[in-house]
């Protein structure tokens, strides 16, 4: 509300009737934390009254819990591997009815346009999508994107209305360091509100990247780590994604100080963890279940999240404020009974993408002589991967040679990784080796790869690995798995290699059947593709592969696959 409405106020008032009144429940008041018995007045989308009030319509909740809808820090959309419309017709009906999103996985894939296009359609949904200026596009010098972002591409983005300021800055030594080239991402004069990344970062480094302006971080994995923050005056985003199931572990700190400072986020989460757990819902249930008060657990869901995005009419069941309206049986399972959007039960548009969003994976004819690795030396960097982590760490092996290849060793554990480079058809490929898969034969890929979205595959023989790569590029990017030298199970992700145009239960059933697929082959990672993405993350420790080869993120710098 930008301006004062006269209609709104004689209603406020009682001299007129509301559009709608949400009549015998329990609001709750986020302001003080308490559940008052009161009729909610809504007009013109917006709660213009607490009281008791008459309206044009009524709405008689008979005693049950009326709450904000629910409102995700910072998430991607893409990693729902789900079209915009679709993401909407997935977490409304949780109570999600407002969410911040980084769109930095499109933006490495197609660009600034590729965010203005999503800005332009979610326009028309029933959700409402903020957006964070993607500000590390590539996410590091490492990686290979469509093209790299400039401070003055993060201008053109902040100057658009829903943008509402800069994205995870996920090059922290280079902030930490006084890069003038990401310092010049904060300085845009253009907004002061920046999300950060930092990722095991402490002491005086913390310090000076807090200092750089940057006002929370989503990356806490220890309640330690997360108290560290917000001594120092961050906001803390407790993260529960579908590899990164954080919030237990973070929940101590809440116990202790109370939920001020906190707020909640999904970061990266599949159509299985959406389908069989929930959205933001889920987090605010597993806080109850672990002793945080409801109230609390709901603030953190609701109104601090608004409050640090400065998003002025959400997170709340006040006068002036969105009529984004929850109404809940009870405060364990936290599955809405009924959810209002601007006072109205959501309706969804269809949105279909255009042929230069679906154009996006190029690369040129391989074959298995791309993954063949030669090297002198008695041990090989490997990446270990941590198992319900992002984090991985740097583990050393002895390799198994094979007429003069170091080759894949399924009965140890020892796996090859590959990154193809898949905007511009270089044919740069980095190889190298992981632990910890389990993957006993075959081999499988993923166009979604964290975050230049290059092609990222484990495989044990190198015919199933180019199998994948040469299906990929046949259906437009996605997720497939290979075996024994041919395609075997694949979910088409033809909108930027990222998302599916087909509905979530389609999705999740294709991506159930693909995980039933793998765990026959050995792999027993819980959310193996998604775990598959982040291996190529450059930003993560602690040691991570790109197209360019094997990345030390500790040290920042690529280091070789042997060592002598």
């Amino acid at each position: 509300m930008t301006a004062i409405d006269a209609n709104w106020m004689a209603v406020a008032r009682g001299d007129e009737p509301a559009d709608l009144v949400v009549k015998g429940g329990r609001v709750l008041s986020v302001f003080t934390r308490e559940w008052l018995e009161l009729d909610v007045a809504v007009t013109g989308g917006h709660v213009v009254g607490l009281g008791a009030y008459q309206g044009h319509r009524t709405v008689d909740v008979d005693g049950a819990y009326i709450t904000p809808g629910l409102i995700d820090a910072h998430m991607h959309i893409e990693s729902s591997k789900l079209m915009f419309d679709q993401f909407a017709r997935a977490v409304l009906p949780h109570g999600t009815t407002t969410v911040v999103a980084d769109p930095h996985e499109i933006a490495n894939v197609l660009g600034t346009d590729g965010i203005h296009w999503m800005l332009d359609v979610c326009a028309e949904l029933p959700l409402d999508v903020f957006v964070m200026a993607s500000s590390c596009v590539p996410a590091s010098a490492f990686e290979s994107p469509k093209r790299p972002f400039s401070a003055g591409d993060i201008e053109s983005l902040l100057r658009r209305k829903r943008t509402i300021g800069i994205a995870e800055m996920m090059n922290f030594p280079g902030v930490i360091g006084g890069a003038p080239a990401e310092l010049a991402k904060l300085s845009t004069g253009l907004t002061d509100h920046v999300d950060g990344h930092a990722p095991g970062v402490g002491g005086g480094a913390l310090n000076a990247y807090i200092a750089a302006g940057i006002r929370s971080d989503h990356e806490a994995v220890t309640a330690e780590e997360a108290l560290e923050r917000r001594r120092l005056g961050m906001w803390v985003m407790l993260r529960e994604a579908s590899i990164a199931r954080n919030l237990r572990d973070l929940l101590p700190m809440v116990r202790a100080l109370g939920p001020d400072h906190c707020m909640f986020c999904t970061d990266d989460r599949e159509p299985n963890f959406i389908v069989e757990e929930g959205h933001i819902n889920q987090m605010v249930r597993v806080a109850v279940s672990e002793g945080i008060p409801a109230a609390d657990a709901l603030v953190m869901a609701t109104l601090n999240p608004a409050e640090y995005h400065r998003l002025r009419r959400h997170g709340a069941v006040a006068p002036g404020y969105q009529a984004d309206l929850l109404v809940f049986d009870d405060l364990r399972a936290f599955r809405p009974r009924l959810v209002l959007k601007r006072g109205a039960e959501p309706e969804f548009p269809v949105i279909h993408a255009p042929e230069w969003v679906r154009q996006t994976v190029h690369v040129p004819a391989l074959d298995a002589s791309a993954f063949a690795v030669r090297g002198e030396g008695d041990r090989v960097r490997v990446i270990g991967v941590i198992p319900g982590q992002l984090l991985t760490r740097c583990e050393v092996m002895e390799p198994l040679r094979r007429d003069g290849l170091l080759v894949a060793d399924p009965d140890r554990d020892l796996v090859k990784i590959a990154v193809v480079e898949r905007h511009h058809a270089t044919g740069r490929v980095g190889v190298g080796f992981a632990t910890h898969v389990g993957l006993k034969r075959g081999a499988y890929a993923s166009t979604v790869a964290h975050d230049a979205h290059n092609i990222v595959l484990l495989g044990v023989d190198d015919e199933s690995m180019v199998a994948c790569v040469r299906r990929l590029a046949e259906i437009g990017g996605g997720v497939v798995i290979a075996d024994g030298g041919r395609v075997v199970e694949e979910l088409p992700l033809p909108v930027a290699g990222l998302m599916s145009d087909q509905p979530l239960l389609a999705v999740h059933q294709r991506l159930a059947g693909m995980e039933a697929r793998l765990r026959e082959m050995g792999v027993g990672t819980e959310a193996p593709f998604m775990c598959l993405s982040f291996l190529a993350l450059s930003v993560i420790p602690d040691l991570k592969i790109t197209d360019r080869g094997l990345v030390d993120v500790g040290k920042f710098e690529l280091v070789p696959l042997t060592i002598p």
